[in-house]
């Protein structure tokens, strides 16, 4: 019986419009053979976690440019756990600074992934992470 692909939840909250990092992403991971689901632009909190419980993931992958990760990815990660989504692992991409990391750490982000993030130290995180978990 062949082995379960990664599957990985792929999301942008709020309002940011931007999506080109996001889609580079899903890409990447595609081909290094998960399966990708992309929910598109401007999604809610309630709508990633909707999604992340039917599509049974792995990995929630948060993509955000517009400043207002310290606003939503609690509220996410908050979500995620009272609606009982599983052992699954958060990244978090975009633009994010330095002195957040270590509070979206704290909170559960594991992988946190800025500008030039090499294609393969993301797939390394992400198969790393789900085999541990």
């Amino acid at each position: 019986m062949p082995e379960r692909k990664i599957r990985v939840l792929i999301a942008k909250p709020g309002l940011d419009g931007h999506d080109r990092g996001a889609k580079v992403v899903a890409r990447i991971l595609r081909d290094a053979g998960m399966e990708v689901i992309y929910t598109g632009l401007r999604q809610t909190p309630e709508m990633i976690v909707a999604a992340a419980l039917q599509e049974d993931v792995d990995v929630i992958g948060l993509s955000i440019l517009s400043g207002a990760h310290m606003a939503l990815f609690p509220k996410i990660v908050e979500l995620a756990k009272e609606k009982g989504v599983g052992d699954v692992v958060f990244l978090a991409g975009g633009i994010i600074p330095d002195d957040d990391v270590a509070a979206l750490s704290d909170m559960g982000i594991e992988g946190i992934f800025g500008p030039g993030t090499s294609a393969a130290e993301i797939v390394e995180f992400v198969k790393r992470s789900v085999e541990r978990g």
